[in-house]
């Protein structure tokens, strides 16, 4: 539980870079971010698969391009649930996807695998 809400942190983190960034993208209050970084978690984890999955002859066509539209579009299914979470055009979502992406590869670097917040100790004899 704690690596979902983790990682729903670092997407939030990516959606508040991508509302500095990009102009057709914003979000009304911190907690509205919170929640949509949440939402956008629990979207990858349940619908993308099942997305995936249904649009795989196109990816493999694509050479896997065609992931950026399925992330795009989650992002976009996010904003179409979570009221005050605005998006604009559909490469703001293209660019968004990107963004969050970025962001959640590099910290997965200090969550680790597991989804834990890995710390190495040595213990003394």
């Amino acid at each position: 539980m704690i690596g979902f809400v983790l990682r729903g942190l670092i997407a939030a983190l990516g959606l508040w870079i991508a509302t500095r960034w990009l102009p057709g993208v914003a979000i009304d209050t911190p907690l509205t971010l919170v929640l949509a970084g949440l939402l956008l978690g629990l979207v990858n984890a349940i619908v993308r698969p099942i997305a995936i999955i249904l649009t795989l002859p196109m990816t493999i066509v694509t050479l896997g391009l065609f992931l950026l539209v399925i992330n795009a579009a989650m992002v976009g299914l996010v904003a179409l649930m979570m009221p005050g979470f605005q998006l604009r055009g559909f490469w703001n979502a293209v660019l968004t996807a990107i963004i969050v992406s970025l962001v959640s590869w590099i910290g997965s670097w200090f969550i680790g695998s597991r989804g834990k917040i890995e710390v190495l100790r040595r213990d003394a004899k």
